[in-house]
């Protein structure tokens, strides 16, 4: 797995994300979702927010599914909630997932690529929102949603990683991101995900308090 460049975001009190990943996926999505979320480590600092191309008329219940793998907790994402950190939200049938101002947006703008929720719309609202803070994330799908977006956010200084085509049920959405954009990390969901977590700043540990005695030199 290749690597290259670093997240730049500086660390804000509360749990506000100072990481944001957005991730895109189509068909076989779910199972890379599931290994993805199960990698990530128990104390990423950062928010997730993911597409995964649904029907539209029908109920979902890809959170929950999610749920019993992540380590992470998984929701689907509500309108107008804040983006808090240690979270994964998910795109709910027939809505795009959006983030504005910290908060999700759920959109009903028109069908990208013939979906809603799309992940190039995804994306582009990560790359505003979060600039260098951001990391894009396509796994495997069919035809090319995510290569745009994916590219809007290496444009504004975020990172890009892809789940290797060869080791993808559909290497279509895969192979479009690697020809739109110079990748930062390629691997397979679960070796993302470690390379995901290594890219978040943590906070520097406390410096030990040191005792000095009268008379003592300091």
């Amino acid at each position: 797995m290749g690597t290259a460049g670093s997240i730049t975001a500086e660390n804000r009190d509360g749990d506000v994300a100072d990481v944001l990943v957005a991730i895109g996926a189509s068909a076989g999505g779910v199972v890379a979702l599931q290994e993805l979320l199960g990698a990530l480590g128990p104390s990423f600092p950062g928010a997730v927010l993911a597409v995964v191309h649904l029907a539209p008329h029908q109920p979902s219940f890809l959170a929950r599914v999610l749920d019993r793998s992540s380590v992470l907790p998984v929701r689907a994402g509500v309108d107008g909630e804040p983006v808090r950190a240690g979270r994964v939200y998910v795109a709910p049938p027939d809505h795009h997932l959006l983030v504005e101002q910290g908060r999700i947006k759920l959109g009903r703008s028109p069908a990208e690529h013939g979906h809603r929720p799309s992940v190039d719309a995804l994306f582009r609202s990560a790359a505003r929102e979060g600039g260098t803070a951001t990391i894009g994330v396509v796994l495997t799908g069919a035809l090319d949603d995510g290569a745009a977006g994916l590219r809007d956010i290496k444009a504004r200084g975020g990172l890009a990683a892809v789940q290797d085509p060869t080791r993808s049920d559909h290497p279509g959405m895969p192979a479009a991101a690697l020809a739109a954009v110079d990748p930062d990390a390629v691997g397979s969901p679960a070796e993302l995900a470690r390379w995901i977590d290594a890219q978040a700043p943590r906070p520097a540990p406390p410096r030990p308090t040191q005792t000095v005695r009268p008379g003592e030199d300091r």
